[in-house]
């Protein structure tokens, strides 16, 4: 899998075949989850392109679902694997057990493809070590057929999620958290505005309110809104403070600052006192 990786943008802008021809991979042997996905093309973000891809799995028929999970190569047998299968058992030392370890992997193996007609698949990187697969490996073969099939299916999910992750820039997105520390709670209900500063010029993108935590229900910027510039957010702190009878000492609050990474996370926190009020970056 390439070491450089692809931004959402240069994603969506491919033909139909390189698209799922960098993709065929995620889903394990598996090029028709990728094809059937360039329909719902443009993608806004990794998380909705790795949710489509889901749901095609999801609606797809039972022989298909089968031929994925039967496309999974066994966990710690000796077997020609792709680049990405190979990296997810070698980081957890699956490549290289001991004897004890090795007969275990074996026979559990043996019982659990026996019963379910397709090997044991389960997302790597997201587990402790060696130990935490076997005793998933050994729970799970006790599964019913249904119970294991669906669990498989959420596995392959989780390893398309990691492989996603590898290959695709992540999304940047601006976010925001006030804190009242006159009461120690969140600043609910805190209105605020957001613009784009261009020579001198400003341009508003929209409103929102905080919430009960002091957060907005959804990021200021994500994905393709998210672009190098200069922004202004201004929070209107005499309006929320006079719906309580105290407009206090600010009135509006305006805070400056640059995006220059657009795979970056810009989150600013404000921290407001009856007199004054402190920020800065944080991410």
């Amino acid at each position: 899998m390439s070491q450089t990786k692809l931004t959402m943008a240069a994603l969506n802008a491919l033909d139909a075949d390189r698209f799922t021809e960098i993709l065929g991979g995620i889903f394990e042997h598996s090029p028709w989850v990728p094809r059937a996905a360039c329909a719902a093309r443009p993608f806004a973000s990794l998380d909705s392109l790795h949710a489509t891809m889901v749901e095609i799995v999801d609606h797809a028929e039972p022989e298909q679902k089968l031929a994925l999970l039967c496309a999974h190569p066994e966990l710690a047998r000796r077997a020609t694997l792709t680049a990405a299968s190979a990296a997810e058992q070698g980081s957890k030392g699956l490549d290289r057990l001991d004897a004890d370890e090795a007969a275990q992997f074996d026979a559990l193996n043996t019982a659990y493809r026996s019963r379910f007609g397709f090997p044991f698949i389960i997302a790597v990187r997201g587990q402790r070590d060696r130990a935490a697969i076997l005793a998933a490996l050994s729970r799970r073969v006790a599964h019913s057929n249904d119970q294991e099939r669906a669990t498989a299916l959420a596995e392959v999910a989780k390893i398309a999620r990691f492989r996603l992750e590898d290959m695709i820039k992540p999304d940047g997105y601006l976010t925001v958290h006030a804190l009242d520390t006159a009461t120690g709670l969140p600043a609910a209900g805190l209105p605020l505005t957001l613009y784009r500063i261009s020579d001198d010029q400003r341009s508003k993108i929209g409103m929102w309110q905080t919430n009960a935590d002091g957060r907005c229900d959804s990021p200021l910027l994500s994905a393709g809104a998210l672009q190098i510039g200069t922004y202004e957010i201004i929070f209107d702190v005499e309006g929320w403070r006079g719906g309580a009878g105290d407009p206090g000492f600010y009135d509006l609050i305006p805070i400056r600052f640059r995006i220059t990474d657009p795979a970056s996370h810009y989150h600013i926190p404000l921290l407001l006192s009856p007199y004054g009020y402190t920020t800065y970056r944080g991410s």
